[in-house]
């Protein structure tokens, strides 16, 4: 009897053991999310996506929310969507925080529009139909 609770005491020492922070975590508490909203801070759910970090392209979750582990460069596929021109059909996009807060001065290329950087309500120019890279 005593070696079956010698037995039961090491294998749960031994599982307990493996419950500490691994690399893994390390890489989750690393993440950054953020979140595609329009003018209003009504979501982009559904944007293609893929960033440096991940193996393959993924998409805006319904509240516009998109993760990322910095350095990152991100390529958004704005395919549908009008552009920026002034005129009543664009389609502002803005990227922001948890808070709504905009994300500016995040440098881009837009493979239509060309290179700027976001304005301080975290919205871009980009052109109809446009893949952009974002520089996070």
């Amino acid at each position: 009897m005593k070696l079956v609770g010698l037995i039961v005491a090491t294998v749960a020492v031994l599982g307990l053991s493996g419950c500490g922070s691994s690399s893994n975590d390390h890489y989750q508490d690393d993440l950054v999310t953020l979140f595609l909203v329009d003018e209003l801070g009504f979501s982009y759910g559904g944007v293609p996506y893929i960033c440096d970090s991940m193996r393959d392209w993924e998409v805006t979750l319904p509240n516009g929310e998109f993760t990322f582990l910095p350095p990152d460069n991100c390529v958004f596929d704005f395919y549908g969507y009008n552009g920026v021109y002034g005129d009543r059909f664009d389609d502002i996009i803005r990227i922001v925080d948890y808070t709504n807060s905009g994300k500016g001065n995040i440098p881009y290329d837009c493979a239509s529009f060309g290179v700027g950087s976001t304005y301080v309500d975290g919205s871009f120019d980009y052109d109809i139909n446009d893949e952009c890279v974002f520089y996070l």
